[in-house]
């Protein structure tokens, strides 16, 4: 475990999501008496006014349609657990534990911003929670992205309350059985508690932060694959050259131009082109790869500026405690970052296949055997090499495509057409995990095509070590591929690689000068 993150004194980036998500760091809420105070105040506000018999959406009337209901103030206290218990209905995979650490972090840091109401009881438990570990079994079904991740956000707000299931020590067990190993007590929610962790965007949210990390790897995953394909192919270095994208100068792309250029520098020093140009998939590669590189800070600020927002309903004015009834559990930039980002990822696989094709096909691959297969000899007829890898890489590719419909806009009008524009960011964002993760598939397909496809050049005398680069030769060595000579399951390496391009500890590394941000 790396060193805390004390939610509530700064804004949170992307990365602080990761560093939580992935236990390379761990969350608390700040002791700072600022950040308490915030905090206090807020819940402050909510207090003043039940005390002068105001009407609170939420608080003291029934919830979405049925807020015309007034609530007598007897029952009122019982209303919060009620909206946690009504909205238990969430089916489909569970969260994976590093996207509940996210979803966590994201709603604590929405909660401390001191316009929802909530205790520092319920912040500092929340806190807790995360820092120990306890996490809320999560449907991933059930939102429609307003008002915001009521479903899904239940099944925390019903763990702070002792109930519902957990994760704790790699067992299933009661949320009150997990607080009473770890000395934590449940709270009592009080008014307005269970709508402002339930009543906003942290399931999206914390799900598109994870994405965008995970998507931000394979681009630079495809531009190196792109430099290992080129040398493969014994293709033309010089389609990267920087005057071209100085002619054409989005940034993004000619960042990526500039990480494959430096990839092949000494591939170009001492090869001759084969081709004046080559196939799309390798010469427009970062025009390609170049859209995702420059959309990724458009969708860093809008994931950023969610994280750090305050998105329930409603909110109360830190200064003076008015109540403000809105609408910011609506989704609708999240819903259109996880649209957009699932497109340009999906546009990766697609380039990964083509070039997995070029590399396989004897009419275009320049001389390499078919199917890549290392066999020689009187055993040869029988190996058929890389062949069902390729097909598999289409297969993933094809899905990864049909994913790509935008869920923003299939709105359905629910809850007594109370909620009747809803974002849909909820399913984007789970779209755009599901095309990550067929994306990841295919690039480590790619990875075992190209790294063979180099072995089988060098076997062959066209390509010696040297030309490969420090970078290259770097990730060759981490990949750990053996030379496909008898055909052999690759299942297992194909899951091995998956996994570490999906956590991000491939190797990516670029020379001294190469502009590559994080």
């Amino acid at each position: 475990m790396g060193p805390d993150i004390a939610v509530g004194e700064r804004d949170l980036r992307i990365e602080d999501v990761w560093a939580i998500a992935t236990g390379a760091a761990r969350a608390r809420l700040s002791d700072a008496p600022e950040v308490l105070a915030r905090i206090a105040r807020s819940a402050g506000h909510v207090e003043a006014l039940l005390a002068r018999d105001g009407v609170i959406y939420g608080v003291n009337t029934g919830y979405g349609d049925s807020c015309t209901t007034d609530v007598p103030s007897e029952i009122v206290a019982d209303l919060p657990l009620q909206l946690t218990r009504f909205h238990g209905c969430g089916l489909g995979q569970m969260l994976s534990p590093a996207q509940t650490r996210a979803v966590m972090a994201v709603r604590l840091a929405a909660l401390v911003r001191g316009w929802s109401g909530v205790s520092i009881a319920l912040a500092q438990l929340l806190g807790d929670m995360l820092a120990h570990d306890i996490l809320p079994l999560i449907p991933g079904e059930g939102s429609v992205g307003a008002s915001g991740d009521l479903t899904p956000l239940s099944y925390i707000a019903g763990a702070l309350v002792g109930e519902r299931a957990v994760l704790f020590n790699g067992q299933t067990m009661s949320a009150h059985a997990a607080f009473a190993l770890t000395g934590l007590s449940p709270v009592r929610l009080r008014p307005k508690e269970a709508l402002a962790v339930m009543n906003g965007t942290a399931v999206m949210t914390g799900l598109a932060a994870l994405a965008f990390m995970r998507a931000d790897q394979l681009s630079r995953l495809c531009a190196r694959l792109t430099a290992m394909a080129t040398m493969g192919l014994q293709g033309n270095p010089r389609h990267f050259d920087a005057r071209l994208f100085a002619a054409k100068p989005h940034p993004g792309q000619a960042r990526v131009a500039a990480r494959i250029r430096a990839d092949l520098q000494a591939f170009d020093t001492a090869h001759a082109p084969t081709r004046l140009q080559d196939r799309y998939s390798i010469r427009c590669a970062p025009h390609v790869i170049g859209v995702l590189e420059d959309m990724l800070p458009v969708l860093r600020a809008m994931i950023e500026t969610e994280i750090n927002s305050a998105n329930d309903n409603p909110l109360f004015d830190p200064e003076d405690g008015a109540v403000l009834h809105g609408g910011h559990f609506y989704g609708g930039h999240i819903a259109f970052a996880m649209d957009s980002l699932k497109i340009l990822v999906a546009n990766l696989a697609d380039l990964l296949d083509r070039q997995c094709a070029l590399l396989v096909d004897t009419r275009f691959n320049n001389g390499l055997p078919a199917n890549l297969s290392g066999a020689t000899g009187p055993r040869a007829p029988i190996n058929h090499g890389l062949k069902a890898l390729q097909i598999a890489c289409s297969a993933w590719t094809a899905e990864a495509l049909k994913l790509t419909m935008p869920a923003s806009v299939f709105s359905r009008s629910t809850e007594c057409h109370n909620q009747d524009k809803v974002s849909m960011g909820t399913i984007a964002a789970r779209d755009a995990v599901r095309v990550l993760e067929l994306t990841e598939q295919t690039a480590a397909a790619q990875v075992i095509a190209c790294v063979q496809a180099l072995r089988l050049r060098m076997r062959a005398g066209a390509l010696t070590p040297a030309m490969l680069g420090p970078q290259i030769a770097q990730l060759i060595e981490w990949a750990q591929l053996p030379f496909i000579e008898e055909d052999t399951p690759l299942d297992q390496v194909l899951r091995r690689l998956t996994e570490a391009i999906a956590e991000r500890r491939w190797p990516l590394d670029w020379a001294d000068g190469v502009d590559c941000p994080a």
